[in-house]
């Protein structure tokens, strides 16, 4: 049996419900939420104020750091995404190494934030509750908050044409906590370690498009778009004729298929004008509409 083969058996789904998830849960002191078979677990950086040309951050714009759990043959299989402080990134690193884990990226995904933040990818599989402790007890080396504060304020109410925003995009957005958020999913499969990614918004490989209003109908968008390398260029010319800007281009993973590239970009204008350059930019992926 050649390497491949033995990558697929070892990496074959199992089923969700042979892991106990309540123990998932216990070790990283929050309810996941739940898409199929993946459970994800949100780490925002709350705790920190972040501003990006004149624009405060909410954390669901830029600063929602998770990990996703999915059932795979030995346990599961982890993916994940930690925003970081520089000075947070080599102990968080080495204790994520000495346990096992892989780091799969580090680097921006915002230009000019102050404080700057990194974002640290990481990967896993084996069995879930030693990942789950392994992964709290890394996040124990920065300030990220580990226990989950409930708050006695409703989520801010987000002042955007929502309905028209929907329509330009193609797909229906979310609220969440003051930010309108859009997953947009490829047309072709993805997988790891010849397991699908599915679903593909849990697990980080859908396109990620989020605004926050800033009043006036105005908004700040960042987010990823989710590229094959032949779409790279058209759609950083698209957004760049369109009056976004392209702030990283990078890997998230190290061995998913077909070959990913992962575009970040930041713009601050009346939303409805942003809304019709992501879509222009949307127009030349292979990514489903409607």
């Amino acid at each position: 049996m050649g390497p491949a083969s033995l990558a697929a058996q070892f990496i074959a789904p199992a089923r969700a419900e042979d892991i106990n998830w309540q123990a998932i849960d216990q070790t990283l002191g929050r309810k996941a939420a739940v898409s199929d078979d993946v459970h994800r677990y949100g780490f925002p950086r709350n705790d920190l104020s972040v501003t990006l040309d004149g624009v405060a951050i909410k954390p669901a714009l830029a600063l929602g750091g998770w990990v996703a759990f999915k059932p795979a043959h030995g346990g599961a299989m982890v993916m994940g995404d930690l925003v970081l402080l520089e000075t947070e990134i080599n102990p968080v690193m080495a204790k994520m190494i000495a346990s096992g884990l892989e780091i799969t990226a580090v680097h921006n995904h915002l230009l000019r934030a102050s404080p700057a933040t990194f974002y640290m990818h990481v990967a896993g599989h084996g069995d879930p509750v030693k990942l789950a402790s392994a992964i709290h007890d890394a996040l124990a080396e920065s300030k990220t908050p580990l226990t989950v504060a409930a708050s006695a304020n409703p989520p801010p109410a987000v002042d955007l044409d929502t309905a028209k925003l929907d329509q330009i995009i193609g797909a229906k957005g979310q609220a969440n906590g003051g930010v309108y958020q859009f997953n947009v999913k490829r047309r072709d499969p993805i997988t790891q370690e010849g397991m699908p990614l599915t679903p593909v918004g849990a697990m980080g490989v859908a396109i990620g498009i989020n605004f926050q209003p800033t009043g006036g109908g105005n908004a700040a968008i960042t987010g990823d778009f989710v590229l094959s390398g032949d779409e790279v260029n058209s759609v950083l010319a698209a957004l760049l004729a369109n009056g976004i800007e392209m702030t990283a281009l990078h890997s998230h993973m190290l061995d998913e298929q077909p070959r990913l590239f992962f575009m970040h970009f930041w713009a601050h204008d009346d939303a409805i004008k942003l809304a019709k350059g992501l879509r222009a930019a949307l127009d030349k992926t292979a990514s489903t509409k409607g």
